[in-house]
């Protein structure tokens, strides 16, 4: 990093549009991780064949995601809970 200077975000936003996505924010951090990257897919799923190419290459390892959901989405999410909620049934105590 310090003989050859790079910004990534266009290789990030490379591989996440190649994978289907779309990358709105890359970030350089401190702290417990040393990158972020605020992505959108129409199905989360689509994600994984881009971390595990970048994951494979060496570049990263111990990747981390995290998936946000809007307040809309996760309404829905409620609302099923609430319909499938009698088909459980939790250990006994």
């Amino acid at each position: 990093m310090i003989d050859n200077p790079s910004n990534r975000e266009k290789a990030a936003r490379g591989v996440m549009e190649a994978a289907g996505g779309k990358l709105h924010s890359f970030y350089l951090t401190t702290g417990e991780t040393d990158w972020m990257a605020i992505t959108e897919f129409d199905d989360g799923a689509d994600l994984i064949p881009a971390l595990l190419v970048v994951s494979a290459s060496g570049a990263v390892s111990n990747v981390k995601t995290v998936r946000a959901y809007t307040g809309a989405e996760f309404k829905a999410a409620q609302e099923k809970a609430g319909t499938i909620a009698s088909s459980y049934k939790p250990p006994a105590k």
